[in-house]
């Protein structure tokens, strides 16, 4: 699949392809093969280094982008999961369990978008129910009692608005793993892997140190959502993108997330493996770092993090 922005690269690439197919057959086209090659690597190089803030949102909801399972699967070993929240149901758009990296004991949870129609409405796009967040809380508290680190995988466009989630408490039980991950006396590093949707994202994002994939975002509200309120018009998201600063770089200045991991040119499907042994080694430094200390000065430093989201300078004030 070929994002809009991407055709000039493909167009080339299918030359290629049929340049080599006809190479096959004794006809000698290397050289043309060649400068082709040569004109794709400055193309893609152009492109993928100077994308928009919309672009990389198109990226972000590629359908070929690694999930949260397929980190799991790719970073760690052992993973046993751990199903329910104890009070209503099992929430297939949350996934968690025990697992090991490397040598370490974690508590793995995230939510999981699906690959075909299927999957997607049993994982209800990635949208997770209240029982999703409170079968999260379940997990965190496990890991606590343990003492062993959470990993958070976030990929979601935002918690299910639908008329059933709200009547079994939804906005309670995100704001519930608000105040409750502030608590949990255990590392927690969170990475966006593709979407960060407004309180769905957050409502599992209360960590430590929170890594962004360098082709996620991490936003209040979706780029169509914003459109829709300022400009009541959808077809406006990919000004509301640029307006949001919902990318690393500018997250990493508002002090939203402290690590950025690098893609391979046109995103992590190109390559998931090397993306995840970048975010594997990332994590495993972090848990070093985050078990050294103890939980009284795990629990300020969450804090202060937070508390420093936002702040902000008046007219006619210095900054202290």
């Amino acid at each position: 699949m070929a994002l809009e922005f991407e055709k000039p690269i493909k167009e080339i690439q299918q030359k290629i392809a049929e340049l080599q197919k006809l190479s096959d057959k004794h006809v000698e086209f290397d050289p043309e093969i060649k400068k082709l090659e040569q004109k794709l690597e400055a193309i893609k190089s152009k492109v993928y280094k100077n994308l928009t803030a919309w672009q990389r949102i198109q990226i972000a909801r590629h359908p070929k982008r690694p999930y949260t399972l397929d980190y799991i699967n790719m970073m760690t070993t052992e993973f046993m999961e751990l199903h329910g929240d104890r009070l209503f149901a099992d929430d297939m758009a949350m996934v968690g369990g025990l697992a090991k990296i490397d040598d370490e004991h974690v508590m793995v949870l995230g939510q999981q978008k699906g690959r075909d129609t299927t999957e997607n409405v049993k994982r209800n796009f990635g949208c997770a129910h209240p029982e999703g967040y409170r079968k999260a809380m379940r997990l965190m508290r496990i890991a606590e009692r343990f003492g062993i680190p959470v990993l958070v995988f976030i990929d979601t466009p935002g918690a299910f608005p639908g008329i059933g989630a709200e009547e079994r408490g939804q906005a309670q039980a995100i704001a519930e793993n608000l105040r409750d991950m502030m608590q949990i006396k255990t590392p927690i590093i969170a990475t966006v892997i593709g979407e960060g949707g407004s309180g769905g994202a957050l409502g599992v994002g209360v960590a430590d140190h929170v890594i962004i994939l360098q082709n996620a975002y991490y936003s209040v509200i979706s780029p169509e959502g914003c459109a829709s309120i300022l400009w009541r018009s959808a077809t406006k998201a990919s000004e509301a993108a640029e307006a949001l600063k919902l990318t690393g770089e500018h997250l990493i200045k508002f002090g939203i997330v402290e690590e950025i991991i690098p893609e391979p040119l046109g995103g992590a499907h190109y390559d998931p493996t090397q993306v995840a042994d970048t975010l594997k080694a990332a994590i495993l430094k972090q848990i070093k770092r985050l078990k050294a200390l103890n939980d009284d000065d795990l629990l300020e430093a969450r804090y202060g993090k937070f508390r420093k989201v936002g702040q902000f300078i008046e007219a006619g004030q210095k900054a202290s």
